[in-house]
């Protein structure tokens, strides 16, 4: 059955669209994009119920981030970063779930996890944190920032070996850094740098990424559904995954679109090439083959430990294989019909242009690098040794 987020993506998806070129000029999402986004609850599901959420299976979650991101690039990326956050939160303290949904079940958190700062204990059960971090995809709409962090050793240096926390601060303890998001593509994310500076981080508001990434924390707050028992590895890059095969729907769409009624320089009506026609095909095998492994993978873990199971190393290094794997096909479809689109393909007033950028620049984020993904995974096939460095995303 088709989720009811699912559903509404669908049907407000002509509004999301109209509004993206407005959301790449603003260089962020719109205040009626937010709402929209809002109104069609795609943040809230993988949100705990207890908190206003929908505790959805995480297909549900991937196919409406795809659909955003077909009709509208930013808003579907910013749903993929956004919208796992609440994943994460309902394992930490529930005195944080309750600060943040309490009196609003839509409260959003951005993030950029990556380590920037040193997270220092002051000896009172908290920690101090300066830096400044990159990337905070759609932090004009949030109240709340996911910041990554190392943990220190009470004299501001990280302790050795190294351990990455996860730590959240409230809007008033950083600063959104207004001039700092002017990029190629998927402008409308608002994908903006957030500076810290001697904040105060109560340890209540803190998590080790070890913690998430091997499963261990939902328990210790009492959650025992299957939804939080997959790992870190397994979810944040399906969110990014998502919005990318999205994007290459969308722009799929819009080829066929402008193509259909086409005649190219030669007097030849595009509908008659059949070169072009042989291109468009393939490219929507590809597309659609990166979605049914991308949810086929993410539903075979979920199966697997809603049976009683635990995922082997293999079975999640399988999955982030083919994860990596989906998001460079669709791209590469897009790249083949792109090149055979015309030359009004790269005028700034075709959707065309656009959406051939913005695919670029979500394969650009390091969640889809192909390198250590595909090594590991050959090593593991010829039961081979794996750097435990190359286990981490898993």
């Amino acid at each position: 059955m088709v989720h009811e987020v699912v559903k509404r993506v669908e049907e407000l998806g002509s509004e999301l669209a109209g509004l993206a070129e407005e959301n790449e000029s603003l260089g962020k999402l719109s205040d009626k994009t937010a709402r929209l986004m809002r109104q069609i609850g795609v943040m809230r599901l993988l949100q705990p119920s207890d908190f206003g959420g929908y505790q959805a299976h995480p297909r549900d979650f991937a196919e409406a981030v795809m659909g955003l991101a077909k009709y509208d690039p930013a808003a579907g990326w910013v749903s993929g970063v956004v919208g796992v956050h609440p994943w994460e939160l309902a394992q930490m303290d529930r005195k944080l779930q309750e600060e943040i949904w309490g009196k609003d079940p839509d409260v959003w958190v951005a993030s950029p996890y990556m380590p920037n700062g040193v997270a220092d204990p002051d000896g009172n059960d908290s920690y101090v944190l300066s830096g400044r971090w990159p990337f905070s995809s759609g932090s004009d709409h949030c109240q709340w920032d996911f910041l990554g962090a190392l943990k220190g050793n009470g004299s501001g240096e990280p302790v050795m070996p190294p351990e990455v926390m996860h730590v959240v601060l409230p809007r008033s303890d950083y600063e959104i850094v207004e001039d700092s998001w002017d990029v190629v593509g998927l402008s409308g994310t608002g994908s903006k740098d957030v500076v810290v500076d001697k904040a105060t981080i109560p340890s209540y508001r803190t998590i080790l990424q070890s913690d998430i990434a091997g499963g261990v924390a939902a328990a210790r707050v009492g959650r025992h559904d299957t939804l939080y028992k997959l790992s870190f590895g397994v979810m944040f890059p399906l969110g990014l995954t998502s919005a990318v095969i999205g994007i290459c729907e969308g722009a799929l769409s819009t080829h066929l679109a402008i193509q259909k009624d086409r005649v190219a320089v030669t007097g030849v009506q595009i509908r008659d090439d059949p070169y072009a026609l042989y291109a468009a095909g393939e490219a929507a095998a590809e597309i659609a083959a990166s979605r049914a492994q991308l949810i086929d993978g993410i539903t075979r873990l979920y199966d697997i430990i809603e049976s009683g199971g635990e995922p082997t190393t293999e079975e999640k290094s399988n999955q982030r294989r083919n994860q990596v794997r989906c998001a460079w096909r669709a791209v590469q479809a897009v790249d083949a019909i792109f090149a055979r689109s015309g030359g009004g393909a790269i005028r700034k007033s075709s959707p065309m242009q656009r959406y051939w950028r913005d695919a670029h620049v979500g394969l650009q984020h390091m969640i889809h690098g192909d390198g250590v993904p595909y090594h590991s995974n050959a090593l593991h096939m010829m039961d081979l040794e794996t750097p435990a460095g190359m286990l981490v995303m898993l």
